[in-house]
């Protein structure tokens, strides 16, 4: 017991220099984490692209927009669009990493595959004390990424660290392919059946391609793994 009081200690500490608006709901949450993910681009999310990722209607969109510029996360523009404010970024990427540590619990630790564990996760993620969340992310020992393969930010970052895309690799790179939880589910399926962990990390692939003129294939090519 005296073995784990002092990490505990220093992890409570770290969690209060650091505070995560926990007033914040389910749905302001899952608006902010997609609004991080259209505006990544440096673009402006507008409310119908935002209702369409939610699965929401425009006027319910609308009015969480509208609260979340009230709290100061985001700036709306009306017939223009959204964008961060620095604590609506920082506490975007902070939702955005919590969901992934729970998809890897969901997937290591209960043995769900990694192709069920994002539907999982947004049930009960945004009820977890941070305290919780950042002991699971300890027992999990620290994992580098999702099991989708995308990588978990740390605590402190406003930014989530960048994903190459495949097509940017060299021919004969070794690469992690990291799969959206909107990736079509017959591919899904296929790269579970391929990979060790049943399904549960993501594949590893050997980037192989050669048009004998030195070229390299665009973004949108079919590449053979």
């Amino acid at each position: 017991m005296v073995g784990w009081a002092r990490p505990w200690f220093r992890l409570s500490k770290r969690l209060r220099s650091h505070p995560v608006d926990d007033t914040l709901s389910k749905s302001e949450r899952e608006a902010l984490k997609a609004i991080y993910r259209l505006t990544r681009d440096g673009s402006e999310a507008h409310t119908g692209a935002l209702a369409e990722v939610l699965g929401l209607s425009p006027g319910t969109v609308t009015t969480t927009v509208k609260r979340l510029a009230d709290r100061g996360f985001v700036d709306h523009r009306p017939y223009q669009g959204v964008t961060f404010t620095p604590l609506g970024q920082q506490t975007a990427v902070s939702a955005i990493r919590r969901h992934r540590i729970v998809e890897r619990f969901l997937a290591d630790m209960l043995g769900y595959a990694w192709n069920a564990a994002d539907q999982l996760a947004v049930g009960f993620e945004h009820e977890l004390p941070d305290e919780v969340l950042e002991r699971l992310f300890v027992a999990l020992h620290r994992p580098a990424t999702c099991p989708h393969g995308f990588p978990i930010p740390s605590i402190d970052d406003a930014e989530l660290p960048a994903t190459p895309d495949l097509y940017a690799l060299e021919p004969g790179e070794v690469a992690e392919v990291a799969l959206s939880g909107s990736t079509d589910p017959d591919l899904v399926e296929f790269l579970a059946q391929v990979t060790d962990d049943e399904g549960r990390t993501a594949p590893e692939v050997i980037v192989t391609w050669d048009f004998g003129d030195g070229s390299r294939p665009a973004q949108g090519d079919l590449v053979d793994m």
